[in-house]
């Protein structure tokens, strides 16, 4: 994911594309979860911390909900670099 991320923030740039850098974001924001969720599964799976996954859950909820709740008031992606 961070490689796509960084591929689809390259050719926003190109095409000067604010919903390609939009996009960007979101792919960057995915990376950002599934390294939360990667660590909380590692704990549990290695070290046998059964509490450690449902921790990374609850980190990625007020990420997850600002998210949402930019997207209901219909927010734009205004630091994505595109005109």
């Amino acid at each position: 994911m961070p490689l796509l991320s960084r591929a689809k923030r390259k050719v926003g740039y190109a095409l000067n594309s604010a919903a390609m850098h939009a996009d960007a974001k979101q792919a960057q924001f995915c990376t950002y979860l599934s390294a939360i969720l990667l660590v909380g599964l590692i704990l549990n799976a290695v070290f046998g911390l059964w509490w450690a996954d449902p921790i990374a859950a609850l980190i990625m909820v007020p990420i997850i909900a600002k998210e949402g709740i930019e997207g209901v008031q219909g927010k734009t992606c205004d630091d994505c670099g595109a005109k």
